[in-house]
């Protein structure tokens, strides 16, 4: 998949500054509520989102610099520093937030055209990671279980992030040829000897890394749908 980092880090500007507004309104009382993933408060989801934030920045430090920079200093690391945020009140989320936005916004801008070639862990190219942060912001909104759904996600958001997933499906994928409406051409997932499943492309995307049920798609022949692997 092709991805031009300057025009994606244009969406992940617009991405932030619908989430902030999104959830300014919220109460400090909320950030100890649920989201729609087993075991995190929405304070856990804001937490993560702004962590993650600061992990890009360190890759993209890496490629810019040489001096390796690893996302996280462990994935014990990664776990603690979601735990330890997350109970704070709303207006420390949205400052850390917006401070970890700006930085990585910051490693962004610094980059010079060199420097999106580099091979990167978590990423073909350091090219690619404003791709990374685009879908972390887009798909856990949906998670804050505020209203934002995948039928919200931008069309043009929820065709890349198909096409990403057809093109490095998870490991276990079930095979399966997808045909969202609109496409001309169908997507395969494996040697395209799988069921034909049907639908709006956003439920597709959803569907494929569990956000969503399936129940608004088809499958052919008849049956139940193909269980999707566990998404990142």
């Amino acid at each position: 998949m092709t991805i031009d980092p300057l025009v994606l880090m244009t969406d992940v500007e617009d991405a932030t500054a619908a989430l902030l507004g999104a959830v300014e309104s919220l109460t400090d009382a909320e950030m100890g509520l649920p989201s729609l993933l087993p075991g995190w408060t929405t304070g856990h989801v804001l937490t993560h989102l702004a962590r993650n934030a600061d992990a890009l920045t360190n890759l993209l430090t890496w490629a810019r610099t040489g001096v390796e920079t690893p996302a996280y200093a462990s994935p014990e690391a990664r776990a603690a520093g979601i735990e330890a945020g997350a109970g704070r009140p709303l207006a420390e989320q949205l400052a850390d937030l917006r401070q970890a936005h700006d930085r990585f916004a910051d490693a962004a801008a610094a980059m010079p055209e060199t420097a999106w070639a580099v091979r990167l862990p978590l990423a073909r190219s350091a090219a690619a990671v404003p791709w990374l942060r685009l879908c972390e912001i887009e798909v856990h909104r949906v998670d804050l279980g505020r209203g934002y759904t995948p039928d919200d996600w931008p069309e043009a958001f929820a065709l890349r992030l198909l096409r990403a997933i057809v093109t490095d499906p998870p490991a276990g994928s079930p095979d399966m040829v997808l045909r969202p409406f609109g496409l001309e051409h169908p997507l395969v997932i494996g040697p395209g000897e799988g069921p034909v499943v049907g639908g709006p492309t956003r439920s597709i995307a959803a569907w494929l890394i569990g956000r969503a049920d399936g129940a608004d798609l088809t499958v052919s022949p008849d049956g139940e749908l193909p269980q999707p692997a566990r998404w990142r």
